[in-house]
Parts: C-alpha cells; structure tokens; sequence
C-alpha cells in the first residue's frame, strides 16, 4: 500500500506551517522576556507546544494554533475542551516530574498567517 503524494505533500506542508507558528510564538514569547523549557513536550496523547518559564517563579505552558485566514473562525476558537484537558494532563505530569512548587498558567497564541496577527491569551483555561 502506498500512500498519495499529494496527500504526503499536503501533510508536510502542514507540519512545516505547524512548525514555523510555534517558531513565531517562540520569538514572541522570548521578546515578552520567557525562557523557553521545552517545545513539543509529549506524554501519553497529549503534548504541549511550548513550555516557558517567567522569572523563575510562572511556568507557562502555551497552545500554538495557526490557521492561515478566519474564513472559519478565529485560531484560538479551535482549542477544544478536550484537546485543553490534554494539555492539562501533560502539565500534570510535568509539574511533577520537575517537583515545581509554584504557580502556572495555560495560554494560547493565536496567529493569522494571513494578516501576521498574533493574539496572546494569557490564562486562556484550566
């Protein structure tokens, strides 16, 4: 069985734009004066995007959700309640497997590739 070059080509090309928003994020989280801990942190079906730290005292862990217009919504409407309860999960086993004794948030960047906004959504769920 083969798989459909375009269909690969499409999967691909998707993954690269998944890639490059998490990348933006990233600058952008590092501008706002976050250190970046860890990208694409998995555990069991979950995995968070970015997880960042504030000041050695907030730990942050952040969606990423790029969707090239809002033709279908803006990016941040298509965080659902389960894919949150994932990453809430992943954070879970996180915070204890580092022992972190202090405060956390979840946010959400949301980015429009055609029109470059990016919108911050600090405390975005728990």
């Amino acid at each position: 069985m083969s798989i459909n070059k375009n269909f690969k080509d499409q999967f691909n090309a998707k993954k690269n734009a998944g890639t490059h928003g998490e990348d933006l994020a990233e600058a952008f989280l590092i501008d706002a004066g976050y250190e970046i801990l860890e990208r694409n942190f998995r555990h069991g079906k979950g995995e968070v995007d970015i997880i960042s730290l504030l000041d050695n005292s907030l730990l942050v862990f952040v969606e990423v959700k790029l969707r090239k217009t809002g033709d279908f919504g803006e990016p941040e409407a298509f965080v659902s309640q389960q894919q949150s309860n994932r990453i809430i999960q992943v954070a879970d086993h996180y915070i204890h497997a580092i022992n972190w004794q202090r405060d956390i948030r979840f946010d959400v960047i949301s980015i429009r590739s055609d029109t470059g906004e990016v919108k911050w959504f600090k405390d975005a769920f728990y």
